[in-house]
């Protein structure tokens, strides 16, 4: 496959951005390699800058779920540029998103649009402190929530991928009032409730951990959470910045029939542009300024453009709610069909998936928590991720990070990426 357009961009970029990328896992630094340059995209493929074709797996990270470029999205965009980029004013457009995600998370009966995942973590905990009058949160070891201050402690994503579990520039002060527990360990979070119950003002979790490659929820985990949060007066804050309305046509509270206090949502609400939201009881909310006390603020917060994209993206998932299970049907004949490809190659792999989304790890056993997926085989993931890209499947590159499924991904591009990794996964076999 041919690069070089791509290489020489790389090159150019590192100039002026850090490793040239404005994200971390963009570089492919963890995979020995140099990272296609994109110009643009259609349906479920992507395509470079050197005229290569992938089946995308990645959709932007997440919010992709109708594929690149949908017409009707497309066309709605076109027509709201005309009329201007940014007022910095209030606009109809606000309350048509609120309502429309308000069809879908009940549970979210006021809620403050912003502009990115780590804005709504961030400003639901701000809220959590402010509500409670308490300063202590607790969050899990491999879940990302944003790289605000208190919350890159013991983060996944990137940070997990480059080794840097707790980045530097965190102060001590900042970091000591976060408290780190494994994932799906409910009986570890009862033992912290015990002792400090009454300082710690919120648990915020992805309920579907999708930052150290896909983590399900033990039965137990999220039912646990709602209980002992609600026994201590503490709040629960669902991060379904990764998982909302890709596990289930409501998200995880609706899949696990679970409400939580605060709800952060990102990726699929903007449509594919920058746009977040954090929200749930009316009771908490109002203490958002200007109804109280508790500040948050931003300039392109309810952007024009972020929020047609957001309206026509969940009006079409709106008109037929069926559809987010069978994108979740085929992400599950997917997942079946690479465990049997890795088998037929006597490659141990794990697959998990819930929804729309999935992972592979290179490990015997099953993935549980953030320590079970750093002891899977990154060696063996290079070589797949290697293999699978020379043969036109485009996947993040690092084991950390969970893949995705569109509507627009269709049976033939199910079944050459599974014809690429038989062929990927008999490299893997051959050295190891």
């Amino acid at each position: 496959m041919n690069l070089e357009k791509s290489a020489t961009a790389f090159e150019d970029a590192k100039k002026f951005m850090p490793g040239g990328v404005n994200s971390p896992v963009r570089s492919y630094f963890n995979v020995d390699g140099n990272p296609p340059f994109i110009s643009h995209a259609k349906g479920s493929h992507i395509f470079d800058i050197d005229g290569n074709e992938f089946i995308d797996y990645v959709g932007s990270w997440g919010p992709m779920i109708l594929g690149h470029a949908n017409p009707q999205v497309v066309a709605a965009l076109k027509k709201a540029v005309e009329n201007g980029t940014s007022f910095g004013a209030p606009t109809e457009l606000e309350t048509q998103l609120a309502k429309l995600i308000q069809k879908f998370y009940p549970s979210m009966e006021v809620m403050r649009m912003v502009n990115s995942g780590t804005e709504s973590t961030m400003s639901a905990l701000r809220v959590a402190r402010g509500f409670t009058g308490r300063e202590k949160i607790i969050k899990f070891v491999g879940c990302y929530h944003g790289h605000s201050d208190g919350l890159l402690v013991a983060a996944g994503s990137g940070a997990a991928t480059f080794g840097e579990p707790s980045s530097p520039g965190v102060t001590k002060g900042t970091a000591q009032d976060t408290i780190c527990l494994p994932y799906n360990n409910i009986s570890a979070v009862e033992k912290i409730f015990e002792e400090c119950g009454e300082e710690i003002a919120a648990v915020i979790v992805e309920p579907v951990a999708g930052n150290m490659g896909l983590v399900p929820p033990k039965k137990n985990f999220l039912p646990g959470l709602r209980k002992v949060t609600e026994k201590f007066g503490s709040l629960l804050i669902f991060d379904e910045v990764m998982c909302g309305f890709r596990v289930s046509f409501g998200g995880a509270q609706e899949k696990y029939k679970i409400i939580p206090d605060l709800t952060c949502l990102g990726k699929i609400v903007g449509g594919g542009l920058p746009c977040a939201v954090y929200g749930g009881r009316e009771d908490v909310m109002r203490n958002v300024s200007p109804d109280g006390k508790i500040y948050q603020a931003g300039t392109l917060s309810g952007n024009p453009l972020a929020m047609t994209a957001g309206i026509e993206t969940l009006k079409i998932l709106a008109e037929d709610p069926s559809l987010v299970e069978r994108i979740a049907r085929k992400t599950a004949d997917l997942a079946d069909g690479l465990k049997i490809k890795a088998q037929l190659a006597n490659v141990d792999v794990q697959v998990p998936q819930v929804g729309t989304m999935f992972s592979l790890f290179f490990s015997q056993k099953k993935i549980r928590d953030y320590a079970d997926a750093i002891s899977a085989n990154s060696e063996q993931f290079k070589i797949w991720f290697s293999a699978m890209l020379e043969r036109g499947i485009y996947l993040a590159p690092s084991q950390f990070e969970t893949l995705f499924v569109s509507s627009e991904h269709t049976k033939e591009d199910f079944s050459r990426t599974l014809d690429a990794a038989e062929e990927a996964f008999q490299v893997v076999g051959k050295n190891f």
